[in-house]
């Protein structure tokens, strides 16, 4: 059995033991800090006065007569690190990080040895739980310290570095450079580690055990990063963590389960029963829960999986990401009687878990109180190997979860937290409508992840964007709630500021102002700022003049550092984004207060150098399901020249020019979706017509076999279409999908204003080769009320030159 796979339920998160004193302040502004980032190592002085969390480190690395012993006294050390015979993986990990970091602040170098061979009263530093460590720590608890927990403790000339196993040692080794020693690892490659020839043996006596047992800060950077995730002490799914750095949670499906254990292409044909009832008819929206029959497929398919990883610990067994739950009327009575559509859920689980449980008595079995089962049961119970996820997308994150403005949300995580022997919260710390814009949550972080641990939470995923590298804040983000998850009780404002000044240097301060603008600008403004917020209002330009200014004189504070000047850059590009974005509306705000405009003097090219520093530092996704790639024609399209009249391509060289129309198209499903139909306003007397009341690709243009070679280099590619409807509203979709690649390369909205003035006009699609596997294609947005059809006259490829 490997070691880091370990069913949640078997330890209860408890702490003990105190932090250690604080230093004397004044000996902070004598440290001296090296990044490891900065151009050429070079040493920078920095003044640490502001960030209380540090202060511990003054007195540790500046010599104290009080101090009756030395780890190193200039540069040497008379100190082993003492590892038992029976040191696990991770344990020995830790000793040998905690050497190599020793060496980095001391140049000492600080042998590995075993108990044998170091005698008892020798100076040594004691890592893990071996013989010699419980000796001298009679007194705690070794199993209360679950898979994570740790004890820092100095007893005479001795240094006692342990935890629980798998991954408790190691946190300690991690703990101890960190909060004693004052390593920083801020990113996955960028760290700050202090330089001191002289090390004080600290006086520690910690014994702590983190509530939340399952920890996950869900960003690019300790997803891409783990032996950074195992410094943060984070241990969730996504991270790849190897077994010799603790290992992490694993959930097998992950989660939205249904259809991966019961596929519909496989059982729906066969048995339309197994699966809900929806408005009369059986669909696969959901799996209809009252079927024992269905249930024992499951159960059988589940165990199957569990066979192929039986060290996961946990497997998901959980609704689809969408409603559609069954209304068949055994189910309906269930969810009648339990007062809520969770009731024929956990009996559903409660059956599979007891099942599971037979073959594998250790497995955890999660599930969702998610949308429509996010209401617990009034008498259905989770059974000991059920673990609840509980989820926050429908709250307003502007507001803390036990406030009254998020009120539902909090009586049902009460609710689950009196039935569910294992809670876990699923929160939402992103906006998956635009990553790269302004998320002012990050002041109710720390009382939301109080709330859950209050309420007997065991584990968090705090989804954050994951995707995206050029998103707000991310950094901080990560770094901040992975502390936060460790120990809640940590104060965020504090943690924040030591970030901000340890990883941006002079910047800092700035920086925090504008994190505090738009913080106190949504408050202000009182509205809901949900996971898809497309309200940016609380940005007025007035808030937006004073966060370019604030983000100036951060530039100007680090200009002279060229590692801190790209950190400051990068913070800069949601703010960037916002300018462009509403660009005219904030150009009018502006001139309607007779003030200055302080946004980009030029537009175009302000969109240009966004798109090539996202591309730069590989900003990846723009939204959840939405690449940034796909996104540019949208910003191309809004600063770029206009496209092409419909009647000006005819002037242009033949070889230069494709045009393929629309009785050349690809028709789906005509005459339901779309049709043929004579216009004469197009220059092939044909259209293809949509009407306005379905969002199906109709009309698409296929690249055919061997066109690329045909046709080498890059090629615009443009639409001409037009609507018929109202004056003002959205009109159509339009984009480029990857076939082969499965995904969007492009997406854009046309506006009514534009198309439905009874003439064709261009829309631009983006610029690319016309490879295989790559079409054009053309949806109404199902609002007939607005758009009675949309017409497709023909689309148009020109050669860059």
């Amino acid at each position: 059995m490997q070691l880091f796979v370990i069913p949640l339920h078997a330890t209860s998160p408890s702490w003990s033991g105190r932090r250690p004193s604080q230093g004397n302040p004044a000996a902070i502004a004598k440290l001296t800090i090296v990044d490891e980032t900065a151009p050429g190592g070079q040493t920078m002085r920095i003044t640490l006065l502001r960030a209380a969390a540090l202060t511990l480190i003054a007195a540790v690395l500046i010599a104290s007569a009080a101090m009756a012993a030395d780890l190193a006294r200039s540069g040497k050390t008379s100190y082993c690190i003492v590892l038992s015979n029976d040191a696990t993986q991770p344990e020995k990990t830790a000793a040998r990080e905690l050497r190599s970091f020793l060496k980095q602040i001391t140049s000492a170098d600080f042998p590995i040895k075993t108990e044998a061979q170091v005698k008892p009263d020798a100076p040594q530093i004691l890592v893990g739980p071996s013989q010699r460590a419980k000796r001298l720590a009679p007194d705690v608890d070794w199993a209360s310290l679950g898979h994570d927990g740790i004890v820092m403790r100095t007893i005479g000339n001795r240094l006692l570095l342990a935890g629980g196993r798998p991954r408790g040692t190691l946190y300690a080794v991690y703990t101890f450079l960190e909060d004693s020693l004052g390593c920083r690892w801020w990113t996955g490659t960028e760290s700050t580690i202090p330089k001191a020839k002289t090390v004080a043996l600290p006086a520690l006596n910690v014994n702590y055990t983190p509530k939340l047992l399952y920890r996950e800060a869900f960003y690019r950077d300790p997803n891409e990063n783990p032996l950074f995730a195992a410094k943060l002490k984070l241990n969730g799914h996504f991270y790849k963590i190897p077994p010799r750095f603790g290992g992490h949670y694993s959930i097998l499906g992950w989660c939205h389960t249904s259809n991966a254990l019961l596929p519909p292409d496989k059982y729906f044909a066969a048995h339309p029963d197994w699966y809900a009832l929806v408005n009369g008819k059986r669909q696969t929206t959901q799996l209809c829960l009252s079927n024992d029959e269905m249930r024992k497929e499951l159960t059988t398919n589940a165990l199957e999986w569990i066979a192929k990883d039986p060290t996961a610990g946990i497997i998901s067994i959980t609704q689809n990401d969408c409603g559609g739950n069954c209304q068949c009327p055994k189910c309906k009575a269930i969810d009648q009687e339990e007062g809520a559509a969770s009731g024929s859920l956990i009996r559903f689980v409660n059956a599979v878990a007891e099942d599971i449980e037979k073959q594998y008595p250790d497995m955890l079995i999660e599930t969702l109180a998610y949308q429509y089962t996010r209401k617990p049961p009034l008498h259905a119970r989770p059974r000991n190997n059920v673990v609840v996820r509980l989820c926050s997308i429908e709250c307003n994150f502007a507001k803390p979860l036990d406030s009254d403005a998020n009120a539902t949300f909090r009586d049902d995580m009460r609710k689950w937290a009196a039935i569910a022997p294992n809670l876990y919260v699923w929160d939402y710390v992103t906006d998956f409508s635009s990553y790269i814009q302004p998320q002012p949550n990050m002041r109710v972080l720390a009382p939301n992840l109080r709330f859950f641990v209050a309420n007997k939470t065991i584990g968090v995923f705090e989804q954050g964007d994951c995707a995206c590298s050029v998103g707000d804040f991310v950094r901080l983000r990560a770094w901040l709630l992975a502390h936060l998850e460790w120990d809640p009780s940590r104060d965020p404002r504090q943690l924040t500021t030591e970030f901000l000044d340890g990883y941006y240097g002079a910047a800092g301060p700035y920086l925090q102002r504008y994190l505090d603008l738009i913080h106190d600008s949504v408050e202000k403004n009182g509205q809901n700022l949900g996971c898809y917020n497309g309200d940016l209002s609380f940005l007025t330009y007035d808030v937006m003049a004073q966060a370019t200014k604030l983000f100036d004189e951060a530039a100007k504070a680090v200009a002279n550092d060229p590692a801190l000047a790209t950190r400051v850059r990068r913070e800069r590009m949601p703010l960037d984004h916002v300018w462009l974005m509403r660009y005219d509306d904030l150009q009018a705000q502006a001139e309607n207060a007779n003030v200055p405009f302080v946004g980009p003097k030029d537009p175009s090219a302000a969109c240009k150098e966004f798109i090539r520093l996202a591309r730069e530092w590989k900003a990846n996704n723009y939204s959840e399901a939405r690449s940034f790639d796909s996104y540019v024609p949208s910003l191309e399209a809004k600063f770029g020249p206009p496209p092409p009249k419909p009647e000006e391509f005819a002037k242009m060289p033949k070889e230069d020019v494709v045009e393929v129309p629309a009785n050349e198209l690809t028709l789906f499903d005509p005459p339901n979706w779309v049709k043929l139909v004579d216009d004469p306003k197009t220059p092939s007397g044909k259209a293809a017509v949509m009407s306005g009341n379905h969002t199906q690709w109709a009309v698409q243009y296929h690249i055919p076999d061997g066109f690329a070679k045909d046709h080498p280099g890059a090629w615009k590619w443009y639409v001409i279409a037009r609507a018929e409807g109202a004056k003002s509203g959205a009109a159509f979709n339009y984009g480029i999908y990857d076939n082969h690649g499965h995904r969007e390369i492009s997406r854009l909205t046309a506006g009514l204003a534009s198309s439905a003035d009874g003439n064709y006009q261009t829309y631009y699609l983006g610029s690319m080769p016309p490879t295989e596997g790559l079409y054009v294609w053309i949806a109404p947005l199902a609002n007939p009320d607005v758009v009675r059809g949309v017409y497709v006259d023909r689309v148009v490829l020109v050669r860059e030159r």
